[in-house]
């Protein structure tokens, strides 16, 4: 039996506790219980391609689980570090510096149970390699973690916020960009993203929008307004399956399992 300290009295909290992850924090740790599950073996090898300071790795280490994380910035690894070290998983976590390019020059090919590349694919050079690179880390069956930057979600807010031109060059420019200050280089649609997934040998088992009202939703009101959050959390959780909300997506994510 596994020892129930490892894993600390309580569940841990979803990463950052916020409408940013929340969606993607309770898909994936469904994810994660079902590997456990067919696997037989209670602590996963899980990667974290480009996890930066720890959002999603410390957590998932809470859950008892082993993490990589490989990240280009040695800022945001000793960060990582001390999450780890404040948070008593330290010796589950481990950082190493390096991308999703040259992913097989710092980690195992095909030696992990679950891999999560968030945040990644809207800045390399070539998203199809990185996918690609990610899927080949992991072992048949394995669980992948897709999340990135959506098209609907950037041209909506650029119209709410009265920059119509800059609304329509994001909706035509095939990068998805509304200009050269665009600090994002690259978004997707849910299509283009599931086509990523596939093509590198991932059956796509869910796709889900990410902050769909959040970031249209006035900060003021969310934490002046009582039970604002929850609800607007539930909401959020609500419409994240629904392809009719996946257009309008800040973010897209695509959970998978590498095919046998």
């Amino acid at each position: 039996m596994p020892d129930p300290s490892a894993r600390g009295a309580n569940p841990p909290r979803p990463p950052r506790a916020s409408l940013r992850t929340s969606v993607v924090w309770e898909v994936l740790k469904d994810a994660l219980d079902r590997r456990v599950k067919a696997t037989g073996r209670d602590a996963l090898d899980v990667l974290d391609t480009g996890g930066g300071s720890g959002s999603f790795a410390v957590p998932v280490a809470q859950l008892g689980h082993r993490v990589t994380v490989v990240d280009p910035s040695p800022n945001a690894l000793f960060a990582l570090e001390r999450r780890a070290a404040e948070e008593s998983v330290a010796d589950r976590v481990r950082g190493v510096q390096g991308d999703v390019h040259g992913l097989f020059d710092v980690v195992e090919r095909g030696g992990y149970d679950a891999v999560l590349c968030h945040g990644v694919l809207e800045f390399v050079d070539d998203p199809a390699e990185g996918v690609s690179n990610a899927v080949a880390a992991l072992r048949p069956g394995g669980a992948v973690s897709l999340l990135a930057a959506g098209l609907g979600g950037a041209v909506i807010a650029r119209a709410l916020a009265g920059h119509f031109a800059e609304a329509r060059q994001a909706l035509t420019d095939p990068a998805g960009r509304w200009g050269d200050a665009d600090p994002i280089p690259r978004r997707f649609t849910a299509e283009q993203l599931t086509e990523l997934a596939e093509r590198a040998g991932v059956e796509v088992g869910a796709v889900h929008g990410v902050r769909v009202f959040a970031d249209l939703v006035p900060g003021v009101l969310v934490d002046t307004e009582p039970g604002a959050l929850d609800a607007l959390l539930k909401l959020e959780a609500a419409a994240a399956e629904l392809p009719a909300f996946h257009s309008v997506a800040t973010q897209l994510h695509v959970l998978g399992e590498k095919r046998g």
